[in-house]
């Protein structure tokens, strides 16, 4: 009988780049991280920078911060990196100068009286725009020491994913889309101990 090893991950699955998704496995033992989805927005020798998409925070961005009249999706949660700090994501492209093109009509960031004038005008949906406070950080080397772990599987972020998946589920959700290695991951309890 072949043994499986359900945690080890691939290699070809352990290779950061910018606009991927960084999908942590079931009983990655940090509390901030555990069954969490980290868009990666930048990757490069001095380190990587991402948002975690699925930690809600249970306020409303025009209540949170003036200036956005009316734009009521949640804040997210984006890392425990200096989380007194506003980032955003959004699809608007060209429209908000500055901008930085991460992949697949994905943009960071941009001049924010701009955003603040679109959303005013009603020119952007729900969809088009995610508020992050704080983000996610890994030094030089940081990362690839935690993919050699086996603590991340990288995958595939589809915009859908990056700009509507909010939710508590979404961990799960996407992990049943990817590979069917490590789509069981999905149904493991959160505490196995418990079962």
């Amino acid at each position: 009988m072949k043994e499986i090893d359900l945690f080890n991950i691939r290699p070809e699955d352990k290779i950061p780049e910018k606009g991927k998704l960084l999908i942590s496995e079931p009983f990655l033992p940090d509390t901030f991280f555990n069954r969490t989805l980290v868009y990666i927005t930048e990757h490069t020798e001095k380190g990587t920078v991402g948002f975690i998409l699925n930690k809600s925070v249970n306020m409303k961005v025009d209540d949170a911060l003036e200036g956005f009249p009316g734009w009521d999706e949640n804040l997210t949660m984006g890392g425990p990196v200096a989380p007194d700090t506003l980032h955003y994501l959004h699809t608007l492209g060209d429209t908000i100068p500055n901008s930085v093109l991460i992949s697949d009509n994905i943009y960071w960031g941009g001049d924010i009286e701009t955003l603040k004038s679109v959303i005013i005008a009603g020119d952007a949906k729900a969809g088009d725009i995610r508020f992050f406070l704080g983000y996610s950080g890994w030094g030089d080397g940081q990362l690839e020491r935690e993919l050699k772990e086996n603590s991340w599987v990288i995958a595939t972020a589809s915009p859908e994913i990056v700009m509507t998946y909010r939710d508590e589920d979404t961990w799960k959700r996407v992990l049943r889309g990817i590979k069917k290695r490590y789509s069981i991951w999905a149904d493991f309890p959160e505490s196995p101990e418990m079962n």
